[in-house]
């Protein structure tokens, strides 16, 4: 799977481009059309779907579309159930599909080719094809740089914990981010990752948290859908930093921000292209510039000096001054996998398969 993740991705456009391409799709009159959302969790996970779901009702407002043209479906596991939710969609008359989740991929390509005058967006994923088939992420390392930067400030035991995911391209590579982030203001930290190998358990999600903390973590870093890491941060009386959403509100305490999705920006403008009759197959790999990714507010809990830090770094990046994965940079088996003088481009970031020197996998 992750030697997959090379491909493709390399020709990733923002859908500002697909505007000006000829139509395939014939317009869809507002009144009319359909939208179908496939999740892999609840809206109220407060994390991974419900950030994607603030981006549909930020779309079906902006759009001004009645509740009936919304088609949702929730807690779709990554099998077969994720090709039933999809026919369903396509038999409630759905013109669009959004999955979220990136095991529904293989699912979308295959009914994307059986049912050619419906439209196909998967999120996260790496294929596509050239006619009704394409997929959307974003550049949320550069949030995930701008976190690190926090917990690097805020860390006194100079350990910092990260739950992940999967050992995947999408998770190593907003890791690394976070790592470089923490390093840049604190070369002294160290970063222990465990992977639960789910997108979604609430419990062991828990737990991995729970197992970096009695290693002396001071602070926690998460790849994943859930706010239970923070929740177990603040329950230990330390720090956490989030993901996909604010999740100040579930660990008030502890959490210092996080790495945000505002996936309305993407969704908005696919729909509106739907009713224009000008959507096209072109990929999309946003950023801070374009409004998809940013941090969630700093909160009381930040070292002092953060926010300037903060600002400061932000500021670059969205003057194309910074770029997070600018050499040098080594792995930590002590490869430089980015040269002095070069940076990373989108194929190379999307299918990163290292960790930075300051990460061990516990």
């Amino acid at each position: 799977m992750k030697k997959v993740l090379t491909l493709l991705l390399s020709l990733a456009l923002c859908i500002g481009l697909a505007a000006a391409a000829q139509a395939d799709f014939a317009p869809v009159p507002k009144d009319e059309i359909k939208v179908g959302v496939i999740y892999i969790g609840d809206v109220s996970d407060k994390g991974y779907t419900y950030a994607h779901h603030q981006g549909t009702l930020y779309m079906q407002q902006q759009l001004g579309l009645r509740d009936d043209q919304i088609i949702i479906k929730t807690n779709i596991s990554e099998d077969a159930s994720c090709e039933a939710a999809i026919r369903e969609c396509i038999e409630q008359g759905a013109n669009i599909i959004f999955g979220t989740s990136f095991g529904f991929m293989d699912y979308m390509e295959e009914l994307a080719a059986e049912y050619p005058n419906v439209i196909f967006s998967h999120c996260s994923g790496y294929k596509s094809n050239d006619t009704n088939f394409n997929n959307y992420f974003g550049r949320i390392y550069q949030a995930r740089f701008l976190t690190g930067l926090a917990a690097g400030l805020k860390t006194k035991t100079n350990k910092i914990g990260y739950v992940a995911a999967f050992k995947l391209p999408e998770v190593d590579g907003g890791l690394d981010a976070y790592a470089l982030g923490i390093k840049t203001v604190n070369p002294d930290a160290q970063i222990l990752v465990k992977y639960t190998n789910t997108w979604y358990d609430p419990t062991l999600e828990r737990q991995a948290a729970e197992a970096l903390l009695d290693a002396g973590c001071d602070v926690i870093g998460q790849h994943q859908d859930t706010a239970m890491p923070q929740i177990a941060a603040q329950d230990r009386g330390v720090w956490s930093t989030g993901y996909n959403a604010d999740m100040t509100e579930d660990a008030p305490k502890a959490h210092l921000t996080a790495p945000i999705w505002h996936w309305g920006v993407y969704v908005t403008a696919a729909v509106q292209q739907v009713i224009d009759g000008t959507w096209k197959p072109e990929n999309s790999f946003m950023g801070m510039a374009e409004g998809l990714v940013d941090i969630s507010p700093l909160s009381e809990n930040a070292a002092p000096g953060t926010a300037e830090v903060v600002t400061e770094y932000r500021a670059k990046i969205l003057a194309g001054e910074f770029d997070v994965f600018e050499g040098e940079i080594k792995d930590n088996e002590g490869n430089v996998v980015v040269p002095a003088g070069t940076k990373l481009d989108v194929a190379a970031i999307t299918s990163i398969a290292w960790l930075l020197d300051n990460v061990t996998v516990d």
